[in-house]
């Protein structure tokens, strides 16, 4: 069985506000790719994030981008494999977005089981920075990790 997983959050902005706090760089770099990213995220472009925790540049391949709505990627997990992320986006009522991030094509293996475990992690905190950074402006990520 190959890994996967699944995780979700509600947050109190528009959905084209949070959908932008993604597809954005500038936005993004503010509070999850802390050492830059590089190139908005738009089907058939392959962009770079930096986290300033841990360096080096990662290239990220954007498989497809419906605006507001849905964003698929796919990048090189720790355990050698390509897996396939996908960020869905849904207006819910009060002017309310669930952000839900699914990550799969982990190897099965141990290495496959410890990625995806260690992803799951970081895209749960992800959901919690870009929260804390459409909703207050704070940047949750600075400092976490070093």
């Amino acid at each position: 069985m190959a890994f996967k997983f699944n995780v979700s959050g509600r947050i109190s902005r528009p959905v084209g506000e949070v959908f932008e706090a993604v597809a954005d760089p500038a936005k993004l770099s503010g509070y999850f790719t802390t050492g830059g990213a590089k190139g908005r995220l738009e089907t058939g472009a392959t962009v770079t994030w930096e986290f300033a925790d841990f360096p080096g540049a990662f290239p990220v391949e954007v498989a497809e981008v419906v605006e507001n709505e849905r964003i698929v990627l796919h990048w090189d997990a720790e355990d050698g494999a390509k897996t396939k992320v996908t960020m869905t986006f849904t207006a819910l009522e009060g002017g309310r977005t669930l952000v839900n991030i699914t990550e799969e094509g982990f190897t099965d293996t141990p290495e496959g089981q410890q990625s995806a475990f260690g992803n799951c992690m970081g895209w749960a905190q992800m959901i919690c920075a870009l929260r804390a950074w459409v909703e207050h402006g704070i940047n949750l990520r600075e400092g976490f990790y070093v």
